[in-house]
């Protein structure tokens, strides 16, 4: 079954508010970004703890500006997991800079921090932990490391809304990006966030989103057209209002998982964090044809898939550029044996036990 799935991996939710928004916006006819992207920037960084917040127009071109905005660029190394979206790489030879691959914990499905700290070498400038799949990296250890080596952090918490670690919000840690995608737990249909509390930073973030431009006519940096539309923010400010809810609905559905599955290696999560579950990752055991698994769980209607098959170092463009030879057996391993399952905040009853029913039936 290629679709529509009875139950889908993502199901974004619009309701009258976006609509109203929106509306207000092609009244005002000021579609390019403008008032509805300041009031998005200010309730992200309100929900998150955060200083100041810069909205981009993806969260691949968020990532950018923030490597751009702390002046990475030719010649430096920034610290990357290849299991990731591709953006998180490509974000830096976007730069200009060279990504260095590292290995991640086996648990968490993060940077490891051993890894990590073996791939430093003389030019590296940053490090950039994802919060994968909505769980934290280990960020208090991360922080400790890159102030050792005096090394930027950069968080990818592009699927990590509202995660956090004893209580402090990820993307407060370091320079923390965010994505609004279609499937994200709450989108602007594309957008991305950059959180600081430097306002040297945000300064640069706003030149760099708006062709490095200071007032009309007049640029003294470069930059790029990374803007976020009125458009795109109207849709995002309910969005945003509902996402605390929303937020705790996931983490309830994952809990009703973790009860009713088994015969399957389960997502752990560490004492203090908070998992916001953007997806709900298991790991197939030894011996299982996950492909089939996938198969199965396809043709009865449930779109589950597999987040990454292809860990970015093996993906051919950075063969091609000479970085994909780096042994990497825990992110091999993962790619291998991961299976990420509905977990949605719309989800009911019924369709969470389908899920569970059918991975069952399968174990």
């Amino acid at each position: 079954m290629n679709g529509p799935f009875v139950v889908p991996i993502a199901r974004p939710v619009f309701g009258d508010e976006e609509k109203r928004e929106v509306l207000a916006v092609l009244e005002s006819g000021q579609l390019v970004q403008g008032a509805w992207v300041e009031r998005l920037e200010q309730k992200f960084a309100e929900l998150h703890g955060a200083r100041f917040a810069v909205a981009t127009s993806s969260g691949t071109t968020a990532l950018t500006a923030a490597l751009m905005a702390h002046g990475i660029g030719p010649g430096d190394e920034v610290i990357v997991p290849a299991f990731s979206f591709f953006a998180t790489a490509s974000s830096v030879l976007a730069a200009g800079a060279r990504p260095v691959f590292a290995d991640v914990d086996r648990a968490s499905c993060t940077l490891s921090v051993e890894a990590t700290r073996a791939a430093i070498g003389a030019r590296t400038r940053a490090v950039i932990p994802v919060h994968l799949y909505g769980h934290p990296a280990d960020l208090p250890a991360l922080s400790r490391l890159c102030s050792d080596h005096a090394l930027l952090l950069i968080e990818d918490a592009a699927q990590a809304h509202l995660a956090a670690i004893d209580g402090r919000s990820v993307g407060t840690f370091g320079t923390g990006v965010f994505s609004l995608y279609a499937s994200k737990n709450a989108t602007t249909g594309e957008g991305g966030m950059v959180l600081t509390s430097d306002p040297h930073i945000v300064d640069r973030l706003r030149r760099i989103r708006n062709h490095g431009r200071v007032e009309v006519d007049y640029h003294d940096s470069l930059g790029f057209n990374f803007r976020l539309t009125n458009l795109a923010a109207a849709v995002g400010l309910p969005q945003l209002a509902r996402l605390p809810v929303w937020t705790e609905r996931r983490i309830a559905n994952a809990a009703f998982y973790a009860e009713a599955l088994r015969g399957l290696i389960l997502p752990q999560v560490t004492a203090g964090y908070r998992h916001v579950f953007h997806q709900y990752t298991v790991r197939t055991p030894p011996g299982v044809d996950r492909e089939r698994w996938l198969h199965d769980l396809r043709a009865r209607g449930i779109e589950a898939r597999v987040y990454y098959p292809r860990p970015i170092h093996r993906q051919p463009i950075m063969v091609e550029l000479g970085l994909g030879d780096v042994d990497l057996p825990v992110t091999d391993e993962l790619s291998r044996t991961v299976l990420s399952l509905p977990v949605h905040s719309a989800l009911t009853r019924a369709e969470l036990e389908l899920v569970a029913t059918e991975v069952n039936r399968l174990a």
